[in-house]
């Protein structure tokens, strides 16, 4: 990789963590959060986006990128909850919302609006389907990222 493209991933990079954090911090104002915590959603935004941005950068699939990523913001979320003594959820929620596939349901919707209005075709049909799939597929991929930590780190019997 050279400097030039190494220079572009970065900026690129910090770039997408910065507005990744913005949203976040909307959401955690939404949710009531604590002031105190507002930063740390924030910072669980930018972590959780930027860890994504990076995963699909090396061609990891961005419902597997949006998996480990989300399961990343669960890991670090238990970790703030038992430093400040609150709830994993106050840090984590607000922090996945910037990754939810909202382009992907919208054109889902759009295809089935244009189906309604212009009826069958195959090529919109293709287009719902894997527009609707790709966005079931990330958001399962946020919940189950963000239930992971919870199942691993709160169960009262062992794994095995």
């Amino acid at each position: 990789m050279g400097v030039g493209n190494m220079t572009h991933l970065i900026l690129g990079l910090i770039h997408d963590m910065f507005f990744a954090a913005i949203p976040a911090v909307g959401f955690a104002l939404v949710f009531n959060v604590p002031q105190k915590a507002l930063a740390y959603c924030a910072l669980g935004g930018a972590v959780g986006h930027g860890s994504r941005y990076l995963m699909m950068h090396f061609g990891v699939p961005i419902e597997w990128a949006t998996f480990f990523a989300a399961t990343t913001v669960g890991m670090i979320g238990v970790q703030w909850s038992h430093r400040f003594l609150a709830h994993p959820k106050v840090f984590t929620v607000a922090a996945m919302i910037p990754m939810v596939p909202g382009v992907f349901a919208f054109k889902a919707m759009i295809a089935m609006v244009e189906m309604s209005q212009l009826g069958y075709s195959p090529e919109l049909i293709a287009t719902l389907f894997d527009n609707f799939l790709k966005a079931m597929f990330i958001i399962s991929g946020l919940a189950i990222g963000l239930a992971m930590p919870g199942l691993l780190f709160y169960r009262r019997k062992p794994i095995v």
